[in-house]
């Protein structure tokens, strides 16, 4: 899944996708171990898209946290 794509998402599309994806590197992982992958760097794309999902949840829990302080002051 590609950043641009990501940052249309909101947080519990993210949160949706964090587990499909956490899902998908736990199923690479296992394939790799039993010699069934052929191309190991999916495993490297995977967990750069949980970084980037990551990413993404904790910049939007920030931006909620900064409004909500701005409404009490």
């Amino acid at each position: 899944m590609e950043f641009k794509e990501l940052k249309k998402k909101t947080a519990i599309e993210l949160q949706t996708a964090l587990g499909e994806t956490r899902e998908k590197l736990r199923d690479l992982r296992f394939r790799d171990a039993s010699k069934q992958l052929k191309n190991v760097r999916e495993i490297r794309e995977t967990k750069k898209n949980i970084a980037r999902i990551l990413m993404l949840l904790k910049t939007a829990k920030k931006e909620e946290e900064g409004k909500s302080s701005k409404a009490v002051k």
